[in-house]
């Protein structure tokens, strides 16, 4: 057991999705995973094991923002030797390009992070997935007939920016703005792990289409369907 994971050894598997909210996993492991079985609770992070496709794979909640999913992940890398870890996310798209429940798959995240500054001081860290993932899923999405879109997301610390950086962001090429993704590839680089985060779009910034929450919750399945043939690859 670690500090926020209640989980007892070999209860957790190698390849992990990883949420942001724990009722999306709770939503993940009652749809798409055969015999699941939750195996943490602490703080209502829920996190759960079962099978896809006669393969072992966890779901375990990350909570929001790189301080919260950075907890997580390093106890899943520490103390459970997990090998993959699959974010599936919601992102905000700033390409008009870019409609609501549109799937990016992030193949690199800027970020504005204290995180980064604490750790790499004045270096400027390049935040990436593993390629190995990365080619898997380009690939899994076309067989699945899936439209995912390869490109920069941008992994900020505040979700109501009055400052509308995103607008910097997009001359730069990022397709979509969330909070997790750079402090994930950081961890998955340090403890030499697979990582890669798979996002849906729910709102543009752009064209100020949204979402419900219940959407965002309990739909976006493509994503959900990619990161697992993703992960039992």
């Amino acid at each position: 057991m670690s500090t926020h994971i209640n989980a007892p050894e070999g209860a957790i598997a190698e390849a992990v999705l990883l949420p942001g909210d724990p009722l999306r996993a709770k939503f993940i492991a009652e749809t798409f995973l055969e015999n699941p079985v939750c195996y943490n609770e602490v703080r209502g992070m829920y996190g759960f094991t079962g099978t896809y496709k006669g393969k072992k794979v966890s779901v375990q909640g990350t909570g929001m923002g790189q301080p919260s999913l950075s907890i997580y992940v390093q106890e899943l890398f520490q103390f459970y030797n997990v090998k993959k870890a699959i974010r599936v996310g919601t992102a905000g798209g700033v390409s008009e390009k870019l409609p609501c429940r549109s799937v990016v798959i992030a193949n690199g995240a800027c970020t504005d992070s204290a995180l980064q500054t604490q750790r790499f001081g004045s270096g400027h860290y390049a935040p990436v997935p593993s390629f190995e993932l990365l080619d898997t899923a380009y690939h899994k999405a076309k067989d699945l007939g899936i439209d995912a879109k390869v490109g920069l997301c941008f992994s900020g610390d505040r979700f109501y920016d009055e400052n509308e950086t995103w607008k910097f962001w997009k001359k730069y090429g990022v397709l979509a703005i969330e909070m997790e993704a750079a402090e994930l590839y950081t961890l998955a680089a340090e403890f030499e792990r697979q990582a890669l985060a798979i996002l849906t779009i729910s709102n543009n910034f752009v064209s100020n289409e949204e979402t419900t929450a219940e959407e965002r919750q309990l739909t976006f399945t493509k994503m959900i369907q990619l990161a697992l043939e993703t992960a039992i690859v």
